[in-house]
């Protein structure tokens, strides 16, 4: 049965009235979270004056609609193409990062399901397990090594079940049942983040002071280096130039005795003195013993 004129109407003026009460929000999916967990979530978030709104993806749309139409130009009609799915809006106007971690804190393991499309990848560790050895048979069905203990099967290696994203068959979830795995947790998913008229990915949460501190520090090295090499002084690179002049000066100091500065005295000071040249002892001629000049050839013999 659909919802009464009343209620909708009641709806209506709700989700306008958080539009302009709140200028943050979280879009978040809802698969598989259950009513009482929803009730749980939206106890924790109380007391960060956190609202969460479900409802239908039309009626949804319709108020965003209206809402673009009496206030145009409004960044808040952006999210009408994010309007798909199981979604929600989470509205706040406290911290976004505290309100995410409360988000993420609210998981509840939940076994798989045949059907579900795993969520994250699954490995059955290596280990004893509770089974007989009647169950051999299964677990080669699954083409997972065993042997057996002390009366029980033992899974020799661990066996990479699911990956994120594959459908989880029946003997897949078969399996994680009779190991008592709960290999998913579902709660609410932050698919966007909207602040004060941006929208932009739920990671650009984790980018911290510190971070965006070692971001402008790598930035500000490179115009340093860029102004040094081209010659040209920016403010960047002016503390470089005069320490680079300062070396100049303490070079020259320490290598002029009759030259120096007060602060280059400290470092003179650090520097071992030279000892004086030994002066090098007169190198004793040697007479060049003449070349023998090589003997005269016979002359000729004369036929006179």
């Amino acid at each position: 049965m659909g919802m009464s004129k009343e209620r909708k109407a009641w709806y209506f003026g709700r989700m306008e009235e958080l539009i302009q009460t709140y200028s943050k929000l979280f879009v978040v999916s809802v698969d598989n979270v259950g009513s009482n967990q929803m009730q749980q979530i939206r106890l924790a978030l109380r007391p960060l004056d956190t609202v969460i709104l479900m409802g239908k993806n039309t009626m949804m749309r319709k108020i965003i609609k209206n809402f673009g139409e009496a206030n145009p130009g409004h960044p808040f009609c952006n999210l009408l193409p994010l309007v798909k799915g199981n979604i929600g809006f989470v509205f706040t106007n406290s911290d976004l990062a505290e309100v995410r971690d409360v988000l993420e804190a609210n998981r509840v393991p939940a076994p798989a399901r045949v059907g579900a499309l795993a969520p994250v990848d699954v490995v059955v560790p290596a280990g004893p397990t509770d089974s007989g050895p009647e169950k051999t048979a299964f677990f080669q069905t699954l083409q997972i090594a065993t042997k057996i203990v002390k009366g029980r099967i033992e899974i020799t290696s661990d066996v990479p079940l699911l990956s994120k994203g594959d459908k989880v068959g029946a003997s897949e979830a078969q399996l994680l049942q009779m190991l008592d795995i709960r290999p998913f947790t579902y709660g609410l998913i932050v698919e966007m983040v909207y602040d004060s008229g941006s929208i932009y990915s739920p990671e650009v949460l984790d980018i911290t002071d510190e971070v965006l501190e070692a971001k402008f520090s790598m930035a500000l090295c490179n115009v340093a280096s860029l102004s040094l090499a081209a010659n040209y002084p920016t403010i960047a690179s002016v503390p470089h130039s005069i320490c680079n002049a300062f070396k100049t000066l303490v070079s020259i100091a320490v290598e002029c005795d009759s030259y120096s500065f007060e602060k280059a005295d400290a470092y003179k000071a650090l520097v071992p003195k030279a000892a004086p040249k030994a002066e090098a002892a007169p190198a004793e001629e040697k007479e060049a013993a003449p070349a023998e000049e090589p003997a005269a050839a016979p002359a000729a013999k004369s036929d006179y």
